[in-house]
């Protein structure tokens, strides 16, 4: 039998100094459930969490935001609809499109405030079994050029987290094939298609690569023996790394 090691003593890696500068906020929306646990992915990559409420006017200097998963609003109208229009929603989509491409990532409840934003493109709809869904789910990385996802290889397998009701990705046929031709698509489902998305897509970017939202929660797969049975429960990890040595290189 392995032993599996106790809370605290699971860190992936070892925080590197020259990434402690860096300041990553977190989003939280009413109805916001992974919030603590993006902090904490944050933690361990080496970075500080900053906390951010939906109703702030600043994005409080931070170097990239996350926006985690949850039911924001309830989700009472469209998955993210409402929150879409948090005052501090305008203050992330004007850095994410200014010239300095605030990197934002968006994890299930909050890739779909980012299709609703129009940050990235297509929608979001109820699963095609009409069901909510946990599982440990298979990815596919097709694409290494973003700000998320520079710490992977392009075709490596991670498994993480999935939980949703609204994850079925679908966009007109004229979006997904820009999507395909521009290498926009960032992860696939592997194995099986969990929610009916359009060509398998789990995660995608926006053309400059600053932008990514997904549907599974790599926040949950950051700590060896508390994330997915299938690997090496630390596969998520690497979302926030990456970020972190993107923003560390910019400023160098």
């Amino acid at each position: 039998m392995t032993e599996q090691p106790l809370i605290g003593e699971a860190v992936a890696i070892a925080a590197e100094p020259r990434l402690a500068g860096a300041k990553i906020g977190v989003v939280t929306f009413p109805g916001t459930l992974d919030d603590r646990d993006a902090a904490r992915a944050v933690r361990l990559a080496g970075a500080t969490p900053v906390a951010l409420w939906h109703a702030d006017t600043t994005l409080a200097d931070v170097d990239a935001v996350v926006i985690p998963g949850g039911f924001s609003y309830g989700d009472y109208l469209r998955a993210g609809a409402i929150a879409r229009f948090a005052p501090l929603m305008s203050k992330i989509i004007d850095a994410a499109n200014s010239e300095a491409r605030l990197p934002v990532l968006g994890i299930c409840n909050g890739f779909q405030i980012l299709t609703e934003s129009h940050l990235l493109p297509g929608s979001m709809i109820k699963n095609d079994h009409l069901k909510f869904l946990c599982r440990d789910q298979v990815l596919r990385v097709e694409n290494t050029a973003t700000a998320w996802t520079g710490d992977y290889t392009a075709g490596q397998e991670i498994t993480v987290p999935l939980k949703n009701q609204d994850g079925q990705y679908i966009a007109d046929e004229k979006t997904l094939d820009a999507l395909e031709a521009e290498n926009r698509v960032v992860f696939r489902y592997v194995g099986w298609n969990p929610n009916g998305s359009r060509r398998d897509i789990a995660g995608i970017t926006n053309e400059a690569g600053n932008v990514v939202g997904l549907m599974p929660h790599p926040e949950h797969a950051i700590e060896a023996g508390f994330g997915p049975e299938n690997g090496s429960g630390t596969e998520g990890l690497g979302f926030f790394t990456s970020v972190l040595n993107k923003i560390v290189g910019d400023n160098k």
